[in-house]
């Protein structure tokens, strides 16, 4: 069997639609890294074989053992999401409830009076004028 007639590799169709769709070479790395992180974490299964439970664990798997970050966790489901929308024309439909990574609150910084003061303290010259109430 030559080259010719051979159907395309998954990656290099996936390449493909990124790059007929104007995808940035920057998101196209990025999916493939997921997709074939995907597929290493089931067992060098093909996708088309699997479905939203395989994409429900391995979620899973990144929130609860791997402690990656909400953004990345949305990232890696946007790039499934990408595959069996565009790939395989197999939408996933409802993935069901997985764990989320969590976002981390960030507490805003605040100076503490006894800084205020100093801050204030060394203020001088006009900026004095605008700086004392």
């Amino acid at each position: 069997m030559d080259m010719q007639s051979r159907p395309p590799k998954l990656m290099d169709r996936v390449k493909a639609v990124m790059r007929v769709k104007r995808y940035s070479p920057r998101t196209e790395k990025t999916y493939c890294y997921w997709i074939r992180y995907f597929i290493r974490y089931h067992g060098l299964r093909h996708p088309a074989s699997m479905g939203s439970s395989e994409v429900q664990a391995f979620l899973e798997h990144l929130a609860v053992e791997r402690y990656v970050a909400a953004a990345t966790q949305n990232q890696a489901l946007n790039a499934l999401v990408f595959l069996y929308r565009h790939i395989l024309d197999m939408p996933l439909g409802d993935i069901g409830a997985f764990s989320r990574a969590k976002r981390p609150r960030r507490l805003p910084v605040v100076l503490s009076h006894e800084e205020v003061m100093r801050v204030l303290n060394r203020v001088c010259g006009p900026m004095n004028l605008i700086a004392t109430p």
